[in-house]
């Protein structure tokens, strides 16, 4: 949980601003989007092997472009 101290005589907006910063460096934001509906299992492991592929793709075109 991301949690900040408002400091003596700092603006709130400024603390507004820390506050903003903790939480997307903690990825809170991506943890409740993942968390907002259900994925089915099968749904999952699909999304799963979709990234792996496309990882994989990633590799093999920067080892092209190396050579």
């Amino acid at each position: 949980m991301a949690e900040i101290i408002v400091q003596e005589g700092e603006s709130i907006d400024v603390a507004v601003k820390r506050f903003k910063r903790r939480v997307q460096a903690e990825d809170i934001i991506k943890e409740v989007k993942r968390h907002a509906f259900y994925v089915k299992p099968g749904d999952k492991l699909r999304q799963k092997r979709a990234a792996a592929r496309k990882r994989a793709r990633k590799r093999r075109r920067r080892r092209r472009s190396r050579r």
